[in-house]
């Protein structure tokens, strides 16, 4: 059996001597995971398996076997603010002008706003980012996650799921929105891992000391509802919606309560990035690809979005490993977009 360095895993969480060591930021493989793992530079692994419709079962996969030292991010606590909780935006939204005419209402009293909804407001507003299904938890409050769980500026992030990298490009993505650049996809998830032979561990795992993770200059582009309404249907805005096709045209919808996507949006879903292998493509088949889908495009116009901002991630990471970089993420997704009846909905 090949040799997996985790003992030396273990004894990263240890202060060591500083060495220039290759950095990943887009995607990883499971032999330069092994290299990585014999090397002396720090490193954390996060599972972030999921599954929507068991929210529960992501993390009984975790119990059952993960890469051993890896640290378990769910998707609802700690990688969203405040999930299922009514967003900010579309409190506000309710009482809009248009909307109380709608429902023949007068203006809010403060009767309206009681206690209850004042404080979801208030708790929203601190630490939510975006709106949607998996609100965006503010920066602040995922760098004290990132803090409580040990991981420290100087460490290489490693994220893997079970789940075709649809769970933890999120995590991908949101390292890089509060400015740190050392993270990578493990290419393949838990399968290839296991496929090569490498072992898994189950149950818990020791906790590690807490750090303090410091934010700096983000490095991924969050675009917000706001700004893709003001864009919509102008050149400088290429939008690409990551869900399945049905979806997209409308013909079934799921979990949102309105069927349909942002008018002029191209679609891609997120699995046609990966090849029967569950591995993503090789770069040059993927920009040919994405090259085809934009047409006379910008690359850099491009922002992605999904239902919630989730699945939108792999066609993003897709792009980076194709050498497309630059484009934006629009979190709220779907599902916020399709929360204001006033914003235009195309079918078909």
């Amino acid at each position: 059996m090949p040799d997996f360095g985790l003992n030396q895993c273990e004894d990263q969480f240890q202060p060591s001597v500083k060495k220039e060591m290759a950095m990943h930021t887009t995607l990883i493989s499971v032999s330069d995971l092994q290299a990585l793992l014999n090397s002396p530079q720090r490193c954390m692994i996060f599972d972030c398996s999921h599954d929507l419709a068991q929210p529960a079962a992501g993390a009984q996969q975790y119990a059952a076997a993960h890469i051993p030292g890896a640290v378990y991010a769910h998707l609802d606590s700690a990688l969203s603010a405040m999930h299922g909780a009514p967003i900010t935006p579309s409190l506000r939204e309710m009482n809009s002008p248009s909307l109380r005419a709608q429902r023949g209402s007068p203006s809010p009293s403060a009767a309206e706003m009681d206690g209850r909804a004042t404080l979801a407001m208030t708790e929203v507003e601190r630490d939510a980012a975006s709106g949607g299904r998996h609100p965006l938890p503010s920066r602040e409050r995922f760098a004290t996650w990132l803090s409580s769980i040990g991981f420290a500026n100087d460490m290489q992030a490693v994220v893997y799921d079970r789940n075709g990298a649809n769970y933890c490009g999120r995590l991908w993505w949101m390292l890089k929105w509060v400015g740190h650049d050392a993270v990578a996809v493990l290419d393949g998830g838990l399968q290839a891992w296991q496929a090569a032979g490498g072992p898994v561990a189950s149950g818990e795992e020791a906790a590690h000391f807490q750090s303090s993770f410091l934010l700096s200059e983000p490095k991924a582009r969050l675009v917000n509802t706001a700004a893709v309404l003001r864009h919509l249907g102008r050149p400088d805005q290429t939008l690409i919606d990551a869900r399945a096709t049905p979806r997209f045209r409308g013909e079934v919808e799921p979990l949102d309560p309105v069927a349909g996507h942002i008018p002029g949006a191209l679609n891609r879903p997120f699995a046609q990035n990966l090849g029967p292998d569950g591995k993503f493509k090789p770069a040059e088949q993927l920009r040919a690809e994405f090259t085809a889908l934009l047409g006379q495009r910008d690359p850099a116009t491009v922002v992605h979005h999904c239902g919630s901002g989730v699945s939108a991630l792999p066609n993003m990471l897709a792009m980076e490993v194709a050498g497309l970089g630059g484009s934006g993420l629009y979190a709220g997704s779907w599902s916020e977009w399709c929360s204001d009846p006033a914003r235009p909905v195309a079918q078909g």
